[in-house]
């Protein structure tokens, strides 16, 4: 896993702005006395993650002033009002130039997959041709594992809020389904109900 960690990069989802929480962006949301953002990217660095990019929307400079980000590299998404696909597109993008093989996405909104399971996900990073989903109960779920020669096809198809839904339906056949039903719960703080989960 250690080689793993420095050829594969967390990427973290952060821009909503949370339209279903009466406009409360998701990032700023309280977990744990701290930003829901900061627990994050903390996720994705005990998973293993030497190297972290950050997809900023909604309230960008309220995050970068609140939250402790440091050794982050943060991304403006200036279009994250159209959904998950433009900060999707936004963070394969700001990968250009490095030699960043993989990409393990993360999703700001789901505190309940901790640490084991992007582990698991990111111990399954064979090459750049990998594709890895968690799976719970034998069904693809958070986080995902796009190895680059995706990247430009998950770009080119990535809209709305469907982020890399087509690609992966379209390619279900390479992907590796990695089990974590047995060490996460994949909720998602969606609605102000979802806020119980916050702790």
């Amino acid at each position: 896993m250690t080689d793993n960690a420095h050829q594969v990069a967390g990427l973290l989802l952060a821009a909503g702005g949370g339209r279903r929480l009466g406009g409360r962006p998701k990032a700023l949301l309280e977990h744990r006395g701290r930003p829901l953002i900061e627990h994050a990217v903390g996720v994705l660095r005990a998973a293993g993650c030497t190297r972290v990019h950050v997809v900023l929307g909604a309230a960008a400079d309220a995050v970068r002033e609140t939250a402790r980000l440091d050794g982050c590299v943060l991304v403006d998404n200036p279009e994250w009002e159209q959904g998950m696909g433009s900060s999707l597109r936004a963070g394969l993008d700001s990968f250009s130039g490095t030699d960043v093989r993989a990409a393990l996405v993360s999703l700001v909104d789901q505190p309940g997959i901790g640490p084991e399971a992007y582990a698991r996900v990111l111990g399954a990073y064979k090459s750049p041709d990998s594709l890895v989903s968690a799976a719970y109960d034998g069904v693809r779920g958070h986080p995902v594992l796009f190895g680059s020669a995706h990247w430009a096809g998950i770009a080119a198809t990535a809209t709305g809020d469907r982020g890399a839904r087509a690609y992966l339906k379209e390619h279900a056949g390479k992907i590796a389904l990695v089990e974590c039903g047995d060490i996460a719960r994949p909720y998602d703080i969606d609605t102000v109900e979802d806020l119980l989960h916050l702790e």
